[in-house]
């Protein structure tokens, strides 16, 4: 897990730099009723701004972006609004896949995404297969809650051996990463939703208030600007 590049002090100041990036996307209900606009078109203004990070992520020199997208909570919505999610997510992978693959991007799922919909499971199969070389990981959590991703963790390290932190981390979803640096919710919303929990121990947090359709590329690299000033010590003084 991890290259070593998290606090260093390396003579191109890369180390000061965020490698992995995580975005809690809050606010598409609130962006739409401050409108008068249904819920769904909030919805649809969310997948635009996850458009644009993932267009301007080349320049910013992340390794990796984890997105927020379908908690296991979620399911309490309306039906109606999870048809309109579910059919929003199939309508980006068709339309977004072959932008991925020409940019570099390799796409991971994060979370019990299986449990989804056998054409939805189908489609990402596809997508995973065909940016497995991407140079840029954007990580999508879907049908996920991190309670449940250190129980499934702690369940397969505990029938190979001993439960330790160690044994724990390499058996999370985020395994393959890079450790997280940064987590970001927007919306004005302070709290973690049961997101990146484990991952989120050391990590910088942000909390803006900006709604999430109207969250930016320069929204990110002011974020990231200012995470490359914090001193991080990891527990140390």
């Amino acid at each position: 897990m991890g290259h070593g590049l998290q606090n260093g002090d390396g003579k191109n100041g890369a180390q000061k730099g965020a490698r992995h990036v995580a975005i809690i996307m809050d606010g598409n209900g609130r962006w739409a009723k401050k409108r008068a606009l249904p819920r769904a078109i909030g919805h649809q203004r969310g997948v635009e701004a996850v458009r644009r990070l993932v267009r301007a992520l080349e320049p910013m020199n992340l390794d990796c972006l984890t997105l927020y997208a379908f908690s296991s909570e979620n399911w309490k919505r309306s039906e109606d609004e999870v048809d309109d999610l579910m059919n929003l997510m199939r309508k980006f992978i068709k339309s977004d896949l072959a932008e991925f693959v020409a940019n570099d991007v390799k796409l991971k799922i994060i979370g019990d995404w299986r449990g989804l919909a056998p054409d939805i499971v189908a489609m990402l199969e596809d997508a995973l297969a065909q940016t497995a070389n991407g140079k840029q990981t954007l990580a999508v959590a879907l049908n996920y809650g991190a309670q449940n991703e250190i129980a499934r963790a702690a369940a397969k390290a505990g029938s190979i051996g001993e439960i330790t932190p160690e044994s724990i981390a390499a058996h999370l979803d985020t395994a393959d990463l890079p450790p997280l640096d940064l987590l970001i919710r927007t919306s004005g919303e302070i709290r973690l939703s049961n997101f990146l929990l484990w991952q989120s121990a050391y990590a910088e947090m942000l909390f803006v208030d900006t709604l999430w359709p109207d969250f930016k590329p320069e929204h990110l690299a002011k974020a990231l600007e200012d995470f490359a000033q914090r001193e991080r010590r990891f527990g140390g003084r």
